[in-house]
């Protein structure tokens, strides 16, 4: 293998060029967050505009989620290898272009070939971001406190979206929706030229094109099925085709993964029990959050006639209790540990999951409002117990793989979320809608329940074997 040239050792930033470079890769988080909700809530304007049925649209969302969860190790590998900040930049260049595409796509074709191209300029933002801040903070409790901020702009984001799409689309039409980036763009591009050090990983990795193209034709096959599915049948010959290529590109990929020298996901790390219950927690939470923003946008908008505007503000309730509990959750993570807030976010989303099992097209306002304040508190509670297990899940060197890994289980999770929402309700009417969604709030409750079984796991002490696992994934296997 070839050897990375490494950059020299440079003395530790200053406090306030530290907390600066975190300011530099929230605003790109804040981006990447913003852009998989922001579009939810414009839905039905992009339907009427481009002519798009539901499942039309479930791929104008899922085409930027399934691009990023399935592009985001391999990114951060790009950079471990090339430098960090250099492509951290690549990504924004890459996703103002993109923003470009969708802001000017004249059918739905062309809008959902530039919501993939976003996809894979996010992905050289999220974990790359993640990697710069954990190279930026070397004290483990102020690493820990950076990790709380960064999951609760990234949080914000996710829940603003739909406030933000909202407003924008009062006075004007959904390419506003895509315009929005390109401010924060050329912000964060200066931003990151004068205050974002370059980093490497001290031992690159080579890439994985076998691993990379398996895992993308998983998530593709397993989400394309599951928002296709209402339409062509389940027990269609094109749906067993389809569950039949997924098992099998699953088991290339764990076999093809097993022999690697260097994977693109090395195995060996589900092994931990922390680890696989970060990931197995990221996915829950994303699942919940994105079932909860699209079925509040189509109940709101389409049952109850309200505004897109209105729909978005309906969501504050879960933006504000995302913003003020996820730092508050990574105070708690540095003093005590993950468990007390992942236990926290769990009894909230079940919570508010289940003030939602009985929707009807009449509930009340001010359910509605508590159920989404209990699923944003509960959201803001578990991003930084869940980030900071799986970065410090991994030696310090493949802190852009850590990253990598989490935000793919996050990005699966949305994509999950949206197709099990959208095959619910794509073939309902508005006034049947909101009962074809009470399954969907039984499975937000269950992702809550989740939680408190990846609590259990989270405390670490994981004993002798899993310190040799991890010692032994500093080192590359011996070749097959």
């Amino acid at each position: 293998m070839t050897a990375a040239t490494t950059l020299p050792v440079q003395p530790v930033p200053s406090a306030r060029r530290r907390w600066t470079v975190l300011a530099v890769c929230c605003l790109s988080m804040f981006l990447v967050g913003l852009d998989t909700t922001i579009v939810n809530v414009g839905l039905p304007a992009i339907g009427r505009g481009l002519d798009v049925g539901t499942r039309g649209l479930e791929w104008i969302v899922d085409a930027y989620t399934l691009v990023l969860a399935s592009l985001l190790i391999s990114s951060g590998a790009l950079a471990d290898r090339f430098g960090r900040r250099r492509v951290f930049q690549c990504g924004l260049v890459l996703f103002g272009a993109a923003s470009l595409l969708c802001a000017l796509a004249p059918s739905a074709g062309v809008l959902v070939a530039g919501r993939a191209l976003q996809g894979v300029g996010a992905s050289m933002l999220s974990p790359v971001a993640l990697a710069i801040v954990v190279n930026a903070m070397p004290d483990p409790k102020e690493r820990a406190q950076a990790i709380g901020i960064w999951a609760s702009v990234f949080g914000l984001s996710m829940a603003a979206g739909p406030v933000t799409g909202g407003a924008l689309l009062a006075g004007l039409d959904w390419r506003a929706l895509f315009w929005i980036n390109a401010p924060v763009i050329a912000a964060a591009l200066l931003l990151s030229a004068v205050f974002v050090p370059e980093s490497r990983a001290p031992r690159a990795r080579r890439l994985d094109l076998p691993g990379q193209v398996l895992l993308t034709v998983v998530l593709a096959v397993v989400v394309g099925v599951l928002i296709e599915g209402p339409r062509i049948g389940w027990t269609s010959p094109t749906a067993l085709a389809g569950y039949v290529g997924a098992v099998v590109a699953t088991a290339g990929f764990v076999g093809v993964e097993s022999r690697r020298r260097e994977p693109l996901m090395d195995l060996r790390l589900f092994g931990r029990p922390v680890f696989s219950g970060a990931v197995l927690g990221a996915v829950a939470v994303f699942v919940a959050l994105s079932m909860t923003l699209l079925l509040n946008t189509l109940y709101l908008q389409h049952t109850r006639g309200w505004t897109p505007l209105a729909a978005g503000v309906a969501t504050l309730p879960l933006a504000v209790g995302a913003t003020l509990c996820a730092p508050w959750s990574g105070r708690m993570v540095g003093r005590t540990g993950p468990r007390l807030p992942l236990l926290l976010a769990g009894g909230f989303i079940t919570a508010g999951g289940l003030c939602m099992v009985r929707l009807t097209p009449h509930t009340s306002v001010f359910l509605l409002l508590a159920a989404y304040a209990l699923i944003g508190i509960g959201f803001g509670f578990a991003n930084a117990p869940i980030t900071n297990t799986a970065v410090n899940g991994l030696p310090p060197a493949r802190a852009g793989v850590a990253g990598a890994i989490t935000s793919t289980a996050r990005q699966l999770g949305s994509a999950l979320g949206i197709a099990l929402a959208g095959g619910l309700v794509a073939a309902t009417g508005p006034t049947g809608l909101a009962h074809a969604s009470r399954p969907g709030w039984i499975l937000v409750a269950t992702c809550g329940v989740l939680l408190f079984l990846v609590a259990r796991v989270s405390q670490p002490g994981e004993g002798r074997r899993g310190r040799r696992l991890t010692k032994s994934l500093v080192q590359p296997r011996s070749a097959s």
